[in-house]
């Protein structure tokens, strides 16, 4: 179990208690409340100022204040503004509401008053180059090219920065037709005919032969080698032309390929692109009459992504000594990681080598990772937990506690605004030191903020801390369904924390909700054969429901597998009907199961999911991993093929 670190006395204990007692709204709180609606409506008169005039927030009425004032107010008031509030994120919204409005009113002497370095995005960026164009043109000039060196419409605030370089020379016709292929390559048909129309008449062969290559991409071999005035189309041409292709058609795009570029004289950046593209989707799609070529070409590019799907490619075939070939060729740091080093072990193993492979399996297993506890598994070995401390000086607690950020968060909370009080909480853990993060973190856990306790741990990189990036968020929950429906409740906690990190209402781009991420659809289905109702997309936002709905889904996952978790995790993540189709194509090994899901995300989510498992039951044992398993001795010595379909 977690246990609270000691304390030195009843009164130290009692001092501390007291600092993790959130306090109710007061009237001060619901006149701040108020004030802050009415900020952002800018119904000014409707601010009872003398009432909120000393809260811990009144900055963030005075942000609305002066945000509406922009840009009319001077860059004096909006430095005083950013100076006063140097320890909030008010400090870098009103930078960039200030950068923005400036820039729209062309008012750059102040936007340069106001700025400090090169601002975030892509608009306060074009604001920001715009204003250096007379003081700084170069710098101006090298900050605008980068910003048009894009194949996707820019916002109009980069319109006047844009204009003038091109009047200037600085952005001339041959980038003009670099981001017209960009263009191109990326189907910005509307863009594309725009930048056509901004070429002179020695850019008509280019034109030409774009129009050839949109029409038929086999033309490659009959258009000009050269294009544009010197000859300095051809690369981008080439280079869009080439990746359109290969994604069409991989085998005629190598045959292609090999016939047109002896003669073609374009940078190493452009060739580099077309053949990085060619030996990836002749890997992917398992084009073997590609593959003499993908190989000698890897040689050439030395691209560690390319390398690791040759491995697995290697490893699909069953190619021992091709494993240990490629692997050896990745760089040092990709080929320590636990994950090559297992992949090592076992083909020196598999070629008789055991020696060697045992030495392979010891350097993965000294990882906290999925392939690091199999290979602890493997040697019989305990699993390295390497678990940090997670005790606070009570004197860094006790002014953490103190703290403006902290008042700031718990005064959010009380206004009943999570989302400013987030970002209050990840911006002060982004900048503290490593003391202040723990001492952040330390209270956070013991408020039960689950989600800012795990976002603190990233933002200030604690990865050893097991119990704050692990905490027991929502365990009876995940007991209570864990014991009724039948499902290991510690997988249940791994999804959980794999999906939301403990954000109940989660949102993914996909429509996912909750903390176990449930699509509506498949929330409504799991709702009706419980005899629930639908509980739509918000009632699934609700904790205890979400994960009595998410853990009755994946026992369905579970009875369908045979009760298999990494069969189950999969299709948890990526839909049973994928999972039944790679099972019938599958190898037989658990390991080689788990490294042939085709989909990266499924592939890293099954293997945290189990490694999480494993941490969270580890930690219910107080940090002792013996009687922990990876994986149970049916999920590590069975069939992964279609035999596992319990519906074959």
């Amino acid at each position: 179990m977690l246990r609270t670190p000691p304390f030195a006395s009843w009164k130290a204990l009692l001092t501390t208690a007291l600092l993790w007692l959130p306090m109710a709204a007061s009237g001060d709180d619901r006149a701040m409340h108020d004030a802050l609606q009415a900020a952002r409506d800018q119904r000014w008169h409707a601010i009872d100022q003398t009432a909120i005039e000393h809260h811990v927030l009144a900055g963030y009425v005075d942000y609305h204040r002066l945000k509406a004032r922009l840009p009319q107010a001077g860059p004096d008031r909006v430095l005083h503004f950013i100076n006063t509030h140097e320890d909030s994120p008010l400090s870098g919204w009103m930078r960039g509401q200030a950068i923005s409005a400036y820039g729209k009113a062309g008012r750059y002497s102040d936007l340069l008053a106001v700025a400090d370095g090169v601002p975030g995005s892509t608009e306060r960026q074009c604001h920001y180059y715009t204003a250096l164009l007379d003081s700084a043109p170069t710098k101006a000039a090298e900050g605008g090219r980068e910003l048009w060196h894009e194949g996707h419409s820019q916002p109009d605030a980069c319109d006047p920065l844009f204009n003038t370089l091109r009047a200037r020379g600085e952005i001339g016709a041959q980038e003009i037709w670099a981001r017209m292929m960009l263009a191109w390559r990326n189907g910005e048909t509307g863009l594309t005919k725009y930048l056509g129309r901004l070429l002179g008449p020695d850019w008509g062969d280019g034109k030409a032969a774009m129009g050839r290559l949109q029409a038929d991409y086999a033309a490659i071999t009959t258009i000009p080698t050269c294009i544009g005035p010197g000859c300095q189309g051809s690369g981008a041409l080439f280079e869009a032309a080439m990746h359109g292709f290969t994604r069409a058609d991989t085998e005629a795009a190598l045959e292609a390929w090999r016939k047109v570029s002896p003669h073609l004289s374009i940078n190493e950046a452009h060739r580099r692109s077309i053949e990085h593209d060619l030996v990836f989707y002749s890997l992917v799609r398992d084009i073997r009459q590609n593959r003499a070529w993908a190989d000698e070409a890897m040689s050439r590019l030395a691209d560690d992504d390319l390398l690791v799907l040759r491995t697995r490619v290697a490893l699909e075939d069953r190619d021992w000594h091709g494993v240990i070939g490629w692997i050896d060729r990745m760089t040092a740091e990709q080929r320590d990681k636990a994950r090559w080093q297992y992949w090592l072990a076992r083909a020196y193993e598999q070629l008789g080598d055991d020696a060697t492979a045992r030495s392979a399996y010891s350097r993965a297993a000294t990882e906290r990772d999925f392939y690091g506890f199999a290979a602890a598994d493997h040697l019989g070995q305990p699993y390295a937990l390497d678990m940090s401390s997670t005790q606070v000086d009570p004197a860094v607690r006790q002014r953490v506690a103190n703290s403006p950020v902290v008042r700031r968060t718990e005064a959010l909370l009380r206004i009943d605004e999570p989302g400013l009080a987030s970002s209050e909480w990840y911006a002060a853990a982004a900048r503290a030191s490593t003391e202040e993060a723990r001492a952040l973190a330390d209270y956070a856990h013991q408020r039960g903020w689950h989600a800012r306790l795990v976002q603190t741990t990233i933002a200030a990189q604690l990865w050893d801390a097991l119990p704050w990036r692990f905490p027991e968020a929502y365990r009876e929950q995940f007991m209570h369904w864990g014991e009724r429906i039948g499902v290991d409740p510690y997988l249940l906690m791994g999804i959980a924390r794999r999906e939301s990190a403990y954000n109940p209402e989660a949102l993914s781009p996909a429509g996912a909700r909750g903390l176990m991420q449930l699509m509506p659809g498949t929330a409504a289905n799991v709702s009706r054969q419980l005899g629930l109702s639908d509980p739509g997309p918000y009632g699934v936002l609700d904790p205890a429901l979400n994960i009595r709905l998410g853990s009755t889904y994946i026992d369905e996952m579970l009875d369908r597998y045979r009760g298999n978790r990494l069969a189950a995790t999969a299709a948890y993540n990526a839909g049973p009907h994928r999972v039944d189709r790679w099972l019938r194509n599958a190898p037989q090994a658990f390991d080689l199961f788990v490294e042939s899901i085709p989909f990266r995300e499924t592939r890293h989510y099954v293997q945290a999911v189990m490694t999480y498992r494993v941490i969270f039951e580890s930690l219910a044992q107080g940090g002792d991993t013996r009687g922990v398993a990876l994986l149970t001795p049916t999920e590590r010595q069975g069939r992964y093929d279609g035999s596992l379909l319990a519906r074959n």
